[in-house]
C-alpha cells in the first residue's frame, strides 16, 4: 500500500536567484504520486521578505503531449479513456484527449515520448518532423507538472481500435474526427482536457499555415 508517512529529511536553506528561501522540504505522501511540503520565503513586490509559508507541492514532473493531424483528410485523432479525477471533479469520466503521456525515462528526449506515446495510445506512427505548439504549467498554484505541447503529422486512413499498455491497465479508444467536427465538439463544450483545448485552438489559428506546409513536404 502507498505510504502516507512524511520524511524527516530537510533541505538547508537554499537561494534561487536571490529572490526565494527553501528552508525546509519534505516527503509528505509517497505512493502512485509524491506529494512534497516545503517552508519557504519569498521577496515580495514592494520589497522585504514574505513571512514563512508552508506549501505543499504536488510532484507530477514533465509531460508531452501531441496532437494528431491528417493534413491530406483535414482530421485529427483523438484518443477516449477513463479519468478518476475528472469523475470526481464532475465532469465525464470518460475524457476525449489529445495523445499524451510522462517523460519517465532518463534522457529521453520529448519528441521521443510523442512518437512512443501515439504508437501505444492510438496506434499511429508520426510522419516527419513534429511542430512544436507551446510548453505550460497545468497548476503553477499547487504542482510542477510542465507539458511540452507538438502537432505531428499522421495518416489517419486506418486509425481506429483499442489501444494501450496492458501492464499499465490502459483501455484507450480511438476516436477520428474531422476538422470541423472537433470545433463542433469544443465549441459544445464536449472537450474538458485543458492540454487538448489549447491544442484545437493552436489548430484553428494555424491550420492553413500547417497544410501548406506539410503539402510541400513529403512524410518521412
Amino acid at each position: 500500500m502507498p505510504s502516507t508517512a512524511a520524511s524527516s529529511s530537510t533541505a538547508s536553506t537554499v537561494v534561487d536567484d536571490k529572490a526565494v528561501q527553501i528552508l525546509c522540504r519534505e516527503i509528505a505522501y509517497q505512493g502512485f504520486f509524491r506529494i512534497e511540503r516545503y517552508r519557504v520565503r519569498h521577496r515580495l513586490h514592494a520589497g522585504g521578505w514574505s513571512p514563512e509559508l508552508e506549501r505543499e507541492v504536488f510532484e507530477r514532473g514533465a509531460a508531452v503531449a501531441v496532437l494528431l493531424y491528417d493534413p491530406e483528410r483535414d482530421a485529427v485523432v483523438l484518443v477516449e479513456q477513463f479519468r478518476l479525477a475528472a469523475h470526481l471533479a464532475g465532469f465525464s469520466g470518460w475524457q476525449v484527449e489529445i495523445v499524451a503521456g510522462i517523460v519517465d525515462r532518463d534522457g529521453e528526449a520529448e519528441p521521443d515520448v510523442a512518437r512512443r506515446e501515439a504508437r501505444e495510445e492510438a496506434g499511429l506512427a508520426i510522419q516527419g518532423d513534429l511542430v512544436p505548439i507551446h510548453r505550460c504549467l497545468t497548476s503553477p498554484g499547487g504542482t510542477t507538472e510542465t507539458v511540452a505541447l507538438f502537432c505531428g503529422r499522421i495518416d489517419s486512413r486506418n486509425a481506429g481500435g483499442i489501444h494501450g499498455v496492458a501492464a499499465e491497465h490502459e483501455d484507450i479508444k480511438v476516436v477520428v474526427k474531422s476538422y470541423r467536427d472537433a470545433m463542433r465538439l469544443m465549441r459544445a463544450q464536449k472537450i474538458d482536457n485543458a492540454f487538448t483545448l489549447l491544442a484545437l485552438h493552436w489548430l484553428a489559428a494555424n491550420r492553413a499555415t500547417l497544410r501548406r506546409r506539410w503539402r510541400t513536404a513529403r512524410p518521412a
